[in-house]
């Protein structure tokens, strides 16, 4: 059994995907980033950077103790090596996927992240910081949509690079630059792998934590510095 340590966001959402494609039994523990649960001692004791998802698995190939794992691009590759799966085993392959998966968490996740922020949460509309951010989340869809001119997936075959990046996307056409999403190659991707029974029962999962209003609470425990 895995301890899922989750809230409905894209980086929550990765893992909870990445669970029911590769078929392991986790328990869904909600952090409700809007009221301060991620400061808790006890789940700081798991993710020290106070941020979820985290995941402690109480069955380790080494058969020993539970080992916890935070920050969400190291528990898709812990998750992929424990079972075999979603990792390339060929070399080619498998740097690719290390390439694919990094370029999300130093690119996707950060500056979707900062566009997000700025568009729907900033006090004040800040039009540099909305322009700047908004257009580098569009130089890295447009980034993605030239790897995949002639491939199925980012890597080759389906795997952790993809899942790493389907949640973002998703969340990138249908709210942050819906009405000017003009990639027919991501298009087509986010289509085949939505279409994947354990992604729409991975992104239900994720529909059941759900994030209150954003009041002065919510802006303090996410927004503030603790």
């Amino acid at each position: 059994m895995i301890d899922l340590y989750f809230w409905a966001t894209p980086n929550g959402k990765k893992v909870s995907v990445a669970l029911e494609e590769l078929e392991l039994a986790y328990k869904v523990l909600p952090i409700n980033i809007g009221r301060g649960d991620q400061f808790t001692p006890e789940f700081l004791a798991i993710s020290p950077n106070n941020r979820i998802p985290a995941i402690v698995d109480h069955a380790p190939a080494d058969g020993g103790a539970p080992i916890s794992v935070f920050e969400s691009g190291a528990i898709l590759l812990y998750l992929a090596e424990k079972t075999g799966k979603l990792l390339p085993s060929d070399v080619r392959g498998r740097t690719q996927t290390y390439e694919w998966l990094m370029w999300q968490m130093g690119g996707i996740g950060p500056m979707f992240g900062q566009a997000n922020h700025f568009v729907a949460y900033a006090p004040e509309r800040i039009p540099y910081a909305i322009s700047r951010y908004v257009n580098e989340a569009k130089r890295l869809v447009k980034v993605l949509n030239t790897r995949l001119e002639g491939r199925e997936f980012v890597a080759g075959t389906y795997s952790i690079a993809d899942i790493a990046s389907y949640p973002w996307v998703v969340a990138a056409r249908d709210r942050l630059i819906k009405d000017e999403f003009d990639y027919p190659n991501v298009a087509r991707w986010l289509d085949a792998i939505g279409a994947r029974p354990a992604v729409t029962r991975g992104m239900t999962v994720a529909s059941e934590a759900r994030t209150e209003k954003m009041d002065d609470e919510a802006r303090k425990h996410l927004f503030g510095q603790r």
